[in-house]
């Protein structure tokens, strides 16, 4: 053996007991495991794992590292934390499929996201499609990546940000795009549907797309169109969407948020379990904290959107359309802010992309708001403005007792939805994994340790159709981690984002050390994981 890993808790990632085992690793493969009573195995390595805890690398299925993994060897956020595939391309926006035109319009639209913007040069858009994109992450990154096919970006591509129906032609070659980008390796597509311009999409228009990525044996992504007022109606309206196209449904970040929705995760349960009793191909994931995390134009109305970021800023600017905007928000409630009136002692700025405008980080639009004597909205405004649109926020909105049943559902999954921009980002970011098992199952028992290691490698392994990850078995990759369950825990705080847990001494990916007692190495193991049709 290349490496034995000896006398581990093996956790395989099935939500069975664990067991005290040694493991083999041969060629960036799972060669061999050994029980308690049967013949040890030698190696040119042997790591003692006494105390420590073996299971899969964690799956993150809800990512926003679509540059940074490109910008950042080290991606210490998901290294440090045992993540050793990420989901890329999330909710509709994101640089493939693109031309020239959509390629800058999309560098804007999500420079909060994932910096990328106009004058950013840290990345080389040396790619256009899909599995140019792929390609690029084949040169070497940090951990593995998967990529959805972003709605929004292909609408952009086939029809700008006009909110109106595609023509024949456009629908034709949005169909296109989609069908070209699942062939060159994505596993799916997603959509944003409170992001403008995926969210002008008509359900029959989504419908002709899920059809393409049912025949390509993909699954769809939505974050739909409210998670707030009419959230049930808008997961109901996906199952329907999904049900129709014949479509594996994938639930973004499935909360329910607002004080609308306070205590009812139980109907988003009854509404899921209904649908998979009929049948339905439907996961979903969550992350384990209440706030939320977005761009600050993300919660304005999306007619103010149509033709683009410059058309929306030309907007703020004019008092007249500002009055518009302002009265969607504060009274109609925006469908950006799904349906419920703004409450701005909620929404905390979390980064700006203008380092001259920190001083409003840390701090809620209220808050900054009667630091100057003025109504928030005027703060809002002069913010969206003077930081070109670049400003991403905490939305205080979440509940807790929506998060802890939802994690229970034996469909669920991990997703960190984690935003790496920002002076002072949401902790998930750098957190989500150990704080599912040092807080929810070690400290709150919500969850066996067994049964959490399973939502978090397993299932999404199966949610992707990948045929040798996920698992701790022989034969399977060596995509491993091992932690302390006594003290495995996340660092990250909203005070202090950016500190690594602990607790998770070793990560590899392929058999090869990213992670070694507690410190990064140098190795970049990772590579694209691409859809391979099903037999």
């Amino acid at each position: 053996m290349d490496l034995v890993i000896r006398g581990a808790q093996v956790i395989d990632g099935g939500g069975g007991p664990s067991y005290r085992a040694d493991v083999g690793i041969t060629a960036g493969r799972i060669a061999a495991i050994r029980g308690e009573g049967e013949p040890s195995l030698g190696g040119a390595r042997v790591l003692d794992a006494t105390g420590l805890a073996l299971s899969p690398g964690f799956i993150d299925m809800h990512a926003h590292s679509d540059l940074a993994l490109l910008r950042d060897p080290a991606h210490e956020a998901k290294t440090a934390q045992g993540v050793t595939l990420e989901v890329l391309g999330q909710d509709g926006l994101s640089y493939a499929p693109v031309d020239d035109a959509t390629l800058a319009d999309v560098r804007r639209a999500i420079n909060g996201w994932n910096g990328g913007g106009p004058g950013d040069d840290s990345v080389d858009f040396d790619w256009r499609t899909v599995g140019e994109y792929l390609d690029r992450l084949d040169r070497g990154i940090a951990v593995n990546a998967a990529y959805l096919i972003p709605q929004g970006t292909v609408r952009m591509y086939a029809m700008g940000w006009e909110d109106r129906p595609p023509t024949d032609d456009e629908l034709t070659l949005m169909k296109r795009l989609v069908a070209e980008g699942l062939e060159q390796g994505a596993v799916g597509m997603s959509s944003g549907l409170t992001y403008t311009p995926g969210m002008y999409a008509k359900d029959a228009e989504l419908t002709e797309l899920c059809r393409i990525v049912a025949a390509h044996d993909g699954y769809y992504c939505p974050h739909h169109r409210s998670y707030g007022a009419g959230a049930l109606e808008a997961y109901a309206e996906m199952v329907q969407l999904t049900r129709e196209a014949g479509c594996a449904l994938h639930l973004a970040h499935a909360t329910m948020n607002f004080g609308v929705n306070k205590g009812r995760a139980a109907d988003l349960l009854t509404l899921l379990d209904g649908a998979l009793a009929e049948g339905a191909d439907i996961t979903l994931d969550t992350y384990p904290y209440t706030p939320g995390s977005t761009t600050l134009v993300a919660v304005l109305p999306s007619w103010a959107s149509e033709g683009g970021p410059e058309a929306l800023l030309e907007r703020l600017r004019d008092d007249e359309t500002a009055a518009r905007i302002r009265h969607h928000l504060e009274e109609l409630g925006s469908d950006g802010c799904h349906g419920v009136r703004v409450e701005w002692e909620t929404i905390e700025i979390s980064g700006t992309s203008d380092p001259g405008l920190t001083e409003y980080v840390g701090k809620t639009i209220e808050e900054s708001a009667a630091a100057r004597g003025e109504d928030p909205w005027v703060t809002a405004r002069r913010l969206l403005i003077e930081d070109r649109l670049g400003s991403t926020i905490l939305q205080h909105v979440g509940h807790e007792e929506n998060v802890r049943a939802i994690m229970r559902h034996p469909v669920h999954t991990g997703g960190s939805d984690g935003i790496l921009q920002g002076a002072k980002p949401h902790p998930r970011a750098y957190g989500t994994f150990p704080h599912y098992l040092g807080r929810y199952a070690r400290e709150l028992g919500v969850l066996s340790l067994e049964e959490t290691v399973a939502h978090l490698t397993a299932r999404p392994a199966a949610r992707l159709r990948l045929p040798d990850r996920g698992w701790v078995r022989e034969g399977y990759r060596a995509d491993l981690v091992l932690f302390d369950p006594q003290t495995v825990a996340a660092g990250s705080t909203f005070a202090a984002p950016r500190t690594l847990p602990t607790g998770i001494p070793h990560v590899l990916i392929d058999g090869k050390f990213v992670v070694e007692d507690g410190t990064r190495t140098d190795v970049l193991a990772g590579r694209s994981v691409r859809r391979t049709p099903s037999a």
